[in-house]
This record gives C-alpha cells, structure tokens and sequence, in this order.
C-alpha cells in the first residue's frame, strides 16, 4: 500500500509539474513583440521568424530590422540571443545580456564589419510610449569590439571598440560613452589639390577617440551634455557642450507621434510642411541654459598656417599677423563691439600662441528658445547679448 500511495504522489506531481510548466515559462513571442514596440517608437520596425525558450534564454532567430519610412528596405540580422530573462513586474521583461551575431557586409567594392555586439541589462517595457521611466527601453550597457569600414581592400574606417554606459536614476539618467582606437585613412584621397593638403599637414592617418558624457532629467527635461569630444593625435581636442530645459517624456512623446504622421503621409513634401510646424511648435517648450565650444590644439594650427601661408606666397607667422588685422574688419560688418573686441583679442592670443580657443553662452537666466528665434529674425546683433556669448583663448 505504501508503494502505491508513492506512486500516486509521484504522478500526481508529475501531472500538476506538466500542467503548471506553461504558467511559468517565458513567453519568447511576447517578449519580441514588446521589444519591437519599444524600438518602433523611433521609426525602427523589427520582425522575426520565431522566438525558441531554453530555461532563462530566449533565441530569436530570423531577425530583421528596418524602418517604418522604407518600408521595403530591411537589414537580415539572423539570430538573437537574449541570456538571464525573467520577466519584471506588470508584463515587462529583463534580460542580462543580448548578443547579436557579428556583421559582415559587402558590397561592390565595400566591406563593413562589426564584432562582438553586446547589449547588458536591458529593460523591455510592457507598455511602451507610456509617461514614465519605465515605459522606456533601457540597457546598462551597450558595446562592440573591433569595427572597420573598408574600400578597396583598404580600411579607411576602424574602431577598436565602443562602449556605452546608462545609470538610471530615480527621475532620469546619468550616460557615458567611448569609441576608442578610432583612425581614419585619407591617403586613398583621389583630388590632387586635397591630397597635398592632407600631406603636409600631416593628416594622412587620424589616430583618436570620441567621448561622450551627460544626464537626463525627466521632470524638467534637462539634457547636459557635458562632453561631446573628437581628440585626435597631432590635430586637438574639440568639444562640445550644451544644457538645455524642456526635453520631458510628454515632449518626446509629442515628437514621435509628429514623425510617424510625417511617415505615413505619401505627399513628402507636404509632410514636411507639417513637421516643420510641429516642430516650431514643440521649441515653445524648449529652454537654453548653456552651451561651449572649445577647441584645445595639438600642433595642428601651426601646420594649417604655414600651409596656408605657402599657398599665398607667406611664412606661416606672415600670414598670422595678417589674419590679426584682417579680423577687426571682417567683425566691423556685424555691428557687435562688444563681441567683436572679445573675438579679436581672443584670435590675437590664439595666433601668438595657440593652445585654445573657446566659444561660450551662458545666460544670466535661462533663455526660452523663442525668444532666440525672435530675436534671430528681428534683431540678429541681439543674440550674443541674450545669450551671454564669450570668446576667450588659451584659458
């Protein structure tokens, strides 16, 4: 009796084990389909084949991704694998990490290629397009290994790797990026005349990186932008910095229901009307805090006034201090005193000795953007004003 009460037990087990197995396992279509309407709010459209479950691994094979704009024109990625899924609270899903299969594209006399695509943590909504943070896809990390661009049989393009990394905070975001190892190849430049500048000033081989580093805040829409940087060996250091107000969840929302209006209508032209006023629209919401432009050097202005001096006949110093003089005219046209003071001093310091040159707007009080549109169109001398423009050098 004993054994046979077992064996009850066993296949009473088995049969609530068999019954309950659905319930508890991860629903691969349904993951696909949510992680194509988190894409499809930027335009992308991804289809698949089919979506296999293995434990927490959800294999998407036959993966292809395109745009709702061309809708005739789609890239074959082929197989997904997204590893450590489980799904989050209210219908999302989570996965530890999504690996792409490497690209390998050719055509005609043209080879790209990219390796080792990985995404880490990534967050697919339930709902996407909702008002909140988590109605948003998000990832903790996105990076590739080597990438190269080839012509010929040459690389004009490559990239050691990349890496993009998003802290979410508890009413927005923190990112940074890198691409390291990048160079470019200009020496296959057919045009004669671009060919010799390339040469002498040394630019036959760019060998740099890019940076990037900001955050988001979603109540007040604030975008800073602190680093935005191309730094190239022998060239210099170039970035860019901004701060604006009034990029909230409710304005990108509004912004891509504008874009899928202007997708689905045939008449392009009158699409574009269209965009172009909800865009002068949407600016209403948009505020400017800050921005900077700041170059530093790294010998690459000495070699582009020499070169340029030897065009006209002139020592690379000869043609310096004809730039100094020929300044102050060229500013005398824009009827801006103060600034045209400021630029001066800056580009006599800069030529002197050149190290950096740095463009700056830093209003007392924030500046709604239609006001810099008004006064761009009524009175354009106004705008360093509002916008509190400075010009230094080597600081």
């Amino acid at each position: 009796m004993k054994h046979i009460r077992n064996l009850q037990l066993m296949t009473a087990s088995a049969a609530f084990l068999t019954l309950a197995g659905p319930a508890f396992a991860l629903d691969g279509e349904d993951m696909m389909k949510k992680f194509n309407a988190a894409t499809s709010a930027g335009g992308t459209v991804i289809t698949f084949e089919k979506a296999e479950v293995d434990g927490d691994t959800v294999k998407a094979s036959g993966v292809k991704v395109g745009f709702a704009s061309l809708p005739g024109d789609k890239l074959d990625i082929g197989d997904v694998t997204f590893e450590g899924v489980k799904e989050t609270d209210g219908g999302g899903y989570y996965a530890k990490s999504v690996a792409f299969p490497d690209v390998d594209m050719k055509q005609e006399e043209g080879h790209f290629s990219a390796k080792d695509i990985l995404i880490q943590g990534l967050t697919i909504p339930a709902h996407a397009g909702g008002a909140t943070l988590d109605d948003m896809m998000l990832y903790e990390v996105v990076s590739t290994g080597p990438i190269a661009l080839n012509i010929k049989g040459k690389d004009v393009l490559s990239i050691e790797s990349t890496e993009s990394d998003l802290g979410r905070e508890n009413n927005g975001f923190t990112y940074d990026a890198n691409v390291t190892g990048l160079k470019i190849d200009l020496s296959e430049v057919e045009d004669p005349a671009s060919k010799d500048a390339i040469e002498k000033l040394g630019l036959t081989t760019l060998d740099g990186a890019v940076t990037m580093k900001g955050s988001w805040e979603a109540e007040s829409g604030k975008i800073a932008v602190d680093e935005y940087a191309f730094d190239f060996k022998n060239v210099g250091r170039l970035n860019l910095a901004v701060d604006i107000s009034g990029y909230t969840l409710d304005f990108i929302k509004t912004l891509q229901e504008a874009l899928k209006t202007a997708e689905a209508n045939p008449n392009k032209e009158e699409a574009n009307q269209a965009m172009g006023l909800a865009m002068m629209g949407m600016m209403q919401q948009l505020t400017f805090n800050s921005a900077e432009l700041r170059f530093d050097d790294a010998s690459i202005t000495k070699k582009a006034l020499d070169y340029a001096g030897s065009q006209q006949g002139v020592t690379g110093d000869e043609l310096a201090q004809s730039l100094k003089g020929l300044v102050p005219v060229m500013l005398a046209q824009l009827n801006l005193p103060e600034l045209q003071n400021q630029i001066s001093a800056a580009v006599n310091a800069y030529l002197d000795g050149p190290k950096s040159l740095t463009i700056s707007a830093a209003p007392e009080k924030p500046v709604p953007f239609p006001m810099i549109v008004g006064a761009a169109m009524g009175a354009p001398n106004t705008i360093p004003t509002v916008l509190g423009v400075k010009v230094t050098a080597n600081d």
